[in-house]
């Protein structure tokens, strides 16, 4: 399999770790300009509050400034469903372009329906700025990224490669961890087994950045690793494991887990795009389905 990269080029690579969700956001610089992305950022929630502040994103803003950076894209790997997107108000403070993968309409036509939506929420895609396809590429100041679909915890699942460096959302987790759950609507694990390994053609030396990290087994929180390393070592799909055998420990697995703390918010306000849906009087208000997810 060939792709449009260009392994010599080195982004600069800025991670900032979210402990309240496990996420880590980055904001991923063209080494030859000034011109960076920001890759799954957080918008912190109060749930039990119903509070929404930015102290993560006013993290990244803060730095993005006091490097004299310029914003060009606001990539979301796909639609999380543990924490809350900030791109808006990333985009406000900063510019750039909020992307996601094309098919965000089947997560929006999906989830449309669960939260009972009502005609006004358009279910085309039409609030993010870019909807990329596989293989589309896009530029980063003189640095060219693409969109690589790798569907199987979600239908919109992408991982974004960028020189020698590819943003895996939660496509793939550090070697220690293996992979994401398949049994969200539209989730499916031979999807996923077909997706990592579309990830793991890459050329080996391709540095992979984790969108969550848990520490398993005690050890410190990681999020970097490399392709070749994720061959020998997944305890999910290393090592030659099959696609029959990771089908059937990814649905017993799945079966066990519970859902996360923060899907009910996450859902509603990532498929917007990050905007936190209204009630008719305008106030921002979110849902809870009973019994529907």
């Amino acid at each position: 399999m060939t792709f449009p990269i260009d392994i010599s080029v080195k982004p600069d690579v800025s991670a900032h770790f979210d402990e309240a969700t496990n996420t880590i956001t980055y904001i991923v610089k063209d080494p030859s300009s000034n011109h960076c992305a920001i890759i799954d950022s957080v918008m912190d929630i109060d749930y039990a509050a119903g509070r929404i502040t930015y102290e993560a994103a006013d993290k990244l803003i803060a730095e993005i400034k006091d490097r004299g950076l310029t914003l060009d894209w606001i990539i979301e790997t796909h639609v999380h469903a543990d924490h809350l997107s900030a791109a808006p108000y990333l985009q406000r403070e900063l510019g750039g372009k909020i992307g996601v993968g094309e098919k965000i309409m089947v997560v929006q036509e999906t989830f449309g329906k669960v939260f009972n939506e009502g005609t006004e929420f358009q279910r085309d895609g039409s609030q993010f700025d870019a909807l990329f396809k596989d293989g589309d590429t896009y530029m980063i100041g003189n640095m060219q990224a693409f969109a690589m679909y790798t569907p199987g915890h979600t239908p919109a699942c992408n991982v974004h490669v960028i020189g020698d460096a590819a943003f895996a959302g939660d496509t793939l987790f550090m070697p220690d961890g293996g992979s994401a759950r398949c049994d969200f609507p539209g989730g499916s694990a031979g999807e996923l087994y077909d997706s990592i390994q579309k990830v793991l053609s890459l050329p080996d030396e391709t540095r992979l950045f984790m969108c969550h990290d848990y520490g398993p087994n005690g050890r410190a929180i990681q999020w970097e690793t490399t392709v070749a390393e994720q061959k020998q070592n997944n305890i999910h799909v290393g090592g030659g494991k099959t696609r029959d055998e990771f089908i059937k420990f990814r649905t017993e697995r799945d079966a066990q887990l519970s859902m996360p703390r923060l899907i009910i918010p996450s859902l509603q306000v990532n498929m917007r795009a990050g905007d936190i849906p209204k009630d008719r009087d305008g106030n921002p208000m979110l849902k809870v389905p009973v019994n529907a997810i």
